[in-house]
């Protein structure tokens, strides 16, 4: 059966979130931090960064003024994460590990837009952090296990179905599967941060199959034929990511 896509155009969003990606220099070479969520709720049973929503509190008087385009858009892409959003990253992390992070040391890294479909769409930066230290406390009513690992170790225990990841967490592994250290991922950091505004790609009996950008031939046109593509397929293990031919 084909494939189909269903575009919302400029469907709302329902706030903001951060995530951030520790990272540390570990025996064979760079470790990112692994949090295993709890079966219930969101990301149920999965593996991903430390992270959550951007609070109300999170935002103080006499923070910079932040143009629409910092959450309103769906396409667009901020050059520069609002305080606010910062402010989360710190917080969440030390919520959900008990390590002590500095605004500063946050590597902006990229933006994802949740797609039309998801019934809580927030819009999530995600940073990459060195880890800085101290003992790792992590939240017993959100994870029940942690675990530093290689980057590409983590993707070939996905591939084997013995780690569940969810596609922004297995984009931003691939990506940083080739840095060899914390000083050379931080300092490979896109600029601006990379903007993944996402479409699904369903069969016709609903299931999701792929997961699509701007760059695809087939983002936000189903019918369309050419080749182009930039997407993660997941309709079996392991996972394809397809990128943009470089000109």
């Amino acid at each position: 059966m084909a494939a189909h896509v269903k575009p919302v155009p400029n469907p709302p969003v329902d706030g903001e979130a951060a995530t951030v990606v520790v990272l540390r220099d570990g025996v064979a070479g760079l470790e990112v931090l692994l949090l295993e969520r709890l079966s219930t709720g969101s990301f149920g049973g999965a593996w991903a960064f430390p992270g959550g929503r951007v609070d109300p509190e999170d935002s103080l008087p006499g923070d910079p003024e932040e143009g629409a385009d910092d959450v309103g858009s769906s396409r667009g892409a901020a050059v520069t994460a609002p305080v606010r959003v910062r402010r989360a990253a710190v917080r969440e992390t030390l919520e959900e590990t008990g390590l002590v992070l500095s605004d500063s040391g946050l590597v902006a890294f990229s933006r994802w837009v949740p797609p039309a479909q998801v019934p809580k769409r927030l819009v999530t930066w995600f940073f990459l952090a060195a880890d800085p230290g101290g003992e790792l406390l992590i939240s017993a009513h959100e994870h029940v296990d942690s675990i530093w690992m290689e980057p590409a170790a983590a993707l070939e225990h996905h591939a084997k179905g013995s780690l569940t990841l969810f596609p922004p967490t297995w984009i931003t592994l691939n990506a940083l599967r080739g840095a060899s250290s914390v000083a050379s991922a931080l300092s490979a950091a896109p600029q601006p941060p990379a903007i993944f505004a996402s479409v699904q790609l369903r069969d016709e009996s609903g299931r999701m199959t792929a997961v699509l950008w701007e760059g695809d031939a087939q983002y936000g046109d189903p019918e369309a034929l050419g080749t182009a593509r930039h997407r993660l397929t997941v309709a079996r293990l392991p996972w394809v990511y397809e990128q943009p031919k470089l000109r």
